[in-house]
């Protein structure tokens, strides 16, 4: 606590001392790897066959073959295969995650999944929503304010029971540091209830993510093979 507090003051009379400075080190380690948007091109998987072959990847084939496929492009997404089974499969891009998220806008992120029918209905509204302020242009604060909005006014659904996905694409990018992570199903349960379920606690097998924008809270279950059939490490990724 003391050596905190001593980089604190030493901070501070940098400021005061030399008007105009700055800790160059903790400037530097502060920065954002991704501040702002990259051009929409970046986001985008040249070839709709590559990016409807990549989202089918997110549930076996015995799922996804049946599903519907939305693919990404300059103004939203579209649907590229209609469905028959009542799943839509899609990769979500970066901003698929909370607006506080550091790899909110990395154009990196490729996150194949496919939603059950409740969730395709409920849940998925939200992401395209988040899709068409992002390519409008909007800033994070605007999209978290929009979104508020639209679940005030119920231009959002409200969460169906039983919204579920997949994600056990062998060739999902999460993130710079996660990468693939695991596979794992997802379930969509609304408002903050991983208390209730002893989510994250010492010993508790189950895990959880609160989402206030989303106004859910996501449980994730890992499973033990990627869609190809093919088994996943049980350490983390």
């Amino acid at each position: 606590m003391l050596k905190a507090v001593s980089l604190a003051v030493l901070v501070l009379l940098v400021y005061v001392i030399l008007p105009g400075a700055t800790p160059r080190s903790e400037a530097q380690a502060e920065k954002p790897a991704y501040p702002n948007m990259a051009g929409v091109d970046q986001y985008l998987i040249p070839g709709q066959d590559a990016e409807v072959a990549l989202a089918r990847s997110a549930a076996p084939k015995s799922i996804s073959d049946g599903a519907e496929v939305m693919v990404l492009g300059q103004d939203g997404y579209r649907t590229a295969v209609k469905g028959t089974n009542g799943f839509m499969c899609l990769v979500e891009r970066g901003w698929g995650a909370a607006t506080t998220e550091a790899e909110f806008w990395n154009p990196k992120v490729r996150s194949p999944i496919c939603f059950n029918a409740a969730a395709a209905r409920s849940f998925v509204p939200i992401y395209l929503m988040k899709t068409r302020l992002a390519l409008a242009g909007k800033s994070k604060e605007e999209m978290a304010r929009a979104i508020s909005s639209a679940f005030d006014s119920r231009e959002l659904p409200t969460l169906e029971s039983g919204a579920m996905c997949y994600m056990t694409s062998r060739q999902q990018y999460l993130s710079d540091s996660g990468k693939s992570w695991h596979p794992h199903l997802m379930f969509f349960v609304p408002g903050d209830v991983a208390k209730d379920w002893g989510a994250n606690l010492p010993g508790s097998p189950v895990m959880a993510a609160n989402d206030p924008e989303e106004r859910a809270t996501i449980f994730m279950v890992w499973v033990g093979n990627w869609s190809d059939g093919t088994p996943a490490s049980q350490g983390m990724h």
